[in-house]
This record gives C-alpha cells, structure tokens and sequence, in this order.
C-alpha cells in the first residue's frame, strides 16, 4: 500500500520530470527505445500530426527488454509504425544504443552519415523520462534545438499500465538520481532541481523506494 504521503511526493516528481514542451515540427522525431511501446505509438502519432517528416527509433535491447523485445527495441518499435501506417522511407532504425548518452550519439552520427541535415529534435520517451533525455541531448548534441515530448497522461495512468506502483515510484527516484550525478560524469548538463522536489526525493529514498538507484548514498 502506498501512503498518501508517498503519493503525492511521486506525483510532483512525476511532474517534474516532464518538460511541459508544447509539440512543434523539428527535422526528425526521435523514438528513445525501452520497453514501453507507448514511445512509438506517441512518436507516430506526432509524425501523423505533420511534427516530423523523418521518424529515427534507438535502442538494442536490455534485462529489461529482452524477452519482450528480442530484436531490440529500435526494430520493435519500426515494425509497430509501419503497423501504424507510416511508410517505410520514413524511418530509420538505429539498433546499437544501451542508453540515453549512446541514444543521443548514435542517432547524431546516423543522421549525419545519411546526410539528412538537422537543426531541430522532436525527443519521445517514457512520460518520466523527458528531462532527463532533455538534458543529455543538451550536453550531446548542443547544436540542435529539443523538444520533449511523451505520451500525455497521468501518473496513475502509467501506475495502472505497469500494474505495480511501487516500481514506478522505484523509477521516479531513480531517474530524479541521475539527473543529479550524472552531469558531474559529463553524461549531461545539469539541471536545477527545486527544492520540493527534493524534499520529496528523499521522504521516498527514506521509504524505501530505491530499487532503481545508482549504486552511491541517497542523501
């Protein structure tokens, strides 16, 4: 059982987490790969809305995505958009990437050797990742204008989609650490965090919610 307290602290992390970008046309719409097929949905869906002309989908696979992905996320989530209606010349597939700074690069590197010219990037992740996305894109590619986006929905929305609240939280804090530590690793620029947000960030840490921490102390 989650406790009220908890609740709320997920749901101002869960907030914050989203850049709250209004959708505009950019070069390429990027699809970062994981296991939610909500990406690629969301992605096609802004391809459809004329927000790309080019669809780029990222992603290997992972413990996560292995058994339901097994030819990586990147090919799972082409062949639910040609599924979709989108024509095949519309999309590349970059198969590689194990991460968000190896997504980033890879897909930079992908296009540029297609010679397809980018100014703009239309980034789709999971709702709780965007910032995070945001801010290596920023480090990785800081030419480029990002634009966030996620499939549009409620904390308890997703809790109810993954079936297990606790691990959702589990990855609210999770991903809230990183944007922490990891600009100080070079892996993205940083990014202030208020200071609710970090209050809530540790009320869960102390509450247990940790499984999806980086192996340091949870101040």
């Amino acid at each position: 059982m989650i406790s009220e307290q908890a609740w709320a602290d997920a749901e101002l992390i869960w907030d914050f987490h989203q850049m709250h970008h209004e959708p505009r046309p950019c070069s390429v719409a990027v699809g970062l790969g994981s296991h939610d097929l909500g990406v690629a949905d969301t992605t096609v869906n802004l391809y459809q809305r004329g927000m790309a002309r080019l669809i780029v989908f990222t992603g290997a696979t992972s413990p996560t995505t292995r058994d339901r992905m097994p030819r990586g996320e990147a090919v799972h989530y082409r062949e639910r958009a040609l599924e979709l209606g989108v024509p095949t010349e519309d999309i590349l597939v970059e198969p590689n990437a194990r991460n968000t700074g190896e997504n980033i690069q890879l897909v930079r590197a992908l296009l540029e050797g297609a010679g397809r010219p980018v100014d703009s990037v239309l980034l789709v992740s999971k709702p709780y990742e965007e910032r995070r996305a945001y801010a290596t894109a920023r480090k990785l590619w800081p030419e480029v204008e990002v634009i966030s986006a996620s499939t549009p929905m409620s904390l308890a929305a997703y809790v109810a989609s993954i079936g297990d609240p606790k691990l959702v939280i589990d990855m609210l804090v999770g991903a809230l650490q990183r944007l922490q530590l990891y600009p100080d690793r070079g892996f993205m620029v940083r990014t202030p965090v208020p200071d609710p947000v970090l209050g809530a960030f540790r009320r869960l840490c102390h509450a247990g919610f940790t499984s999806r921490l980086a192996p340091t102390p949870c101040a």
